[in-house]
């Protein structure tokens, strides 16, 4: 069976076929370009994003979509953090927030999957603390800043460990759950 997975960033591919690990679902890369509507809404941005998404590919599909809620920020900037990252980038997101008396934030990843019939939702949540300044590399966005509670590092100096403890494994062993006892 085949699913489409929309996504531009190739590293989220990677890390979602490492999850799902061999379950008898072949994952096509859909790198399309999707407009997503603005909004801290993380579940209105999942749902209208894989609408999107099915109507153009008219096949089972899914997206996913990974904020961060900064506590000090009162859960800020949630399903808007890509448009947040994209103008701070590392150097300033900790620079700015990562030597605050509360660097506590959430990371959060949604799923969404329409299956032309209903759309399902899978989400997973991990707590943490921005760290004063980026580690390890900066190749997949925010991961050099995010040290995950119980942690001294970052996901990205983490490695391969990041994905037996992140929000997005949570999420994709749900995602899984589902596939295997529903589709498969």
């Amino acid at each position: 069976m085949e699913i489409r997975f929309v996504t531009k960033n190739p590293y989220k591919a990677k890390e979602v076929e490492a999850i799902l690990g061999d379950i008898g679902v072949s994952i096509v890369d859909v790198p399309l370009k999707i407009h997503e509507i603005q909004t801290e809404d993380i579940q209105d941005i999942v749902r209208d994003k894989v609408l999107k998404a099915f109507d153009k590919i008219g096949r089972q599909v899914f997206i996913e979509h990974t904020g961060l809620y900064i506590n000090s920020l009162q859960g800020f900037p949630g399903g808007l953090t890509q448009v947040f990252w994209d103008k701070l980038e590392a150097d300033n997101f900790s620079k700015l927030l990562g030597n605050l008396e509360d660097t506590s934030l959430t990371a959060k990843t949604v799923i969404a999957y329409c299956d032309a019939k209903k759309i399902h939702i899978f989400e997973g949540s991990i707590d943490g603390n921005i760290s004063p300044e980026p580690r390890g590399s900066r190749d997949f966005q925010w991961d050099c800043i995010f040290i995950p509670k119980g942690y001294d590092k970052t996901f990205a100096e983490l490695g391969n460990k990041k994905n037996e403890i992140s929000m997005r494994k949570i999420a994709f062993d749900k995602f899984r759950e589902f596939l295997l006892k529903e589709i498969l």
